[in-house]
């Protein structure tokens, strides 16, 4: 009979025990945050994909088509297109490929840009069904920008 009562004892001891730290969640602040519907800020120091510079100068990109960044990339995703044209000193830029399924965001192109025209992108949500949607093409996407 002692035994029986001593069960019963600890068993409603555990169960008001479990019942408190319920309550205490039920009234604490949430820490997550609900993602589809809300969005947190992004840290200054995220790393995504690459991104061509919009220079505040010529209002076009910063790229003077050295191809540093082609021949240090050790994933070889990059790719620049660049010819020379009349008149204009030096090559122009006509298309910055870039092969996200590739890339290993170690980020050696932004560090070797002799004029800084490759930055990190704040883009976090990158999701897609093919291979061909992680191809961008830096030069429209700087143009889309605006």
């Amino acid at each position: 009979m002692k035994e029986y009562f001593g069960l019963l004892f600890t068993g409603a001891k555990s169960l008001l025990i479990g019942l408190g730290v319920t309550f205490r969640a039920m009234i604490t602040p949430a820490v997550t945050v609900n993602y589809p519907r809300e969005k947190i800020a992004i840290s200054p120091q995220f790393r995504g994909h690459t991104d061509l510079v919009k220079d505040a100068v010529s209002g076009t990109h910063r790229c003077i088509s050295c191809l540093m960044c082609e021949k240090d990339c050790p994933c070889g995703c990059i790719s620049i297109a660049s010819e020379t044209r009349e008149g204009v000193k030096g090559k122009v830029l006509t298309g910055y490929r870039l092969d996200f399924t590739k890339c290993s965001l170690c980020g050696i192109c932004v560090e070797v840009c002799p004029t800084a025209a490759l930055e990190y992108s704040q883009e976090y949500e990158l999701a897609g069904r093919t291979r061909e949607q992680f191809h961008y093409d830096l030069l429209k996407r700087l143009e889309a920008r605006g």
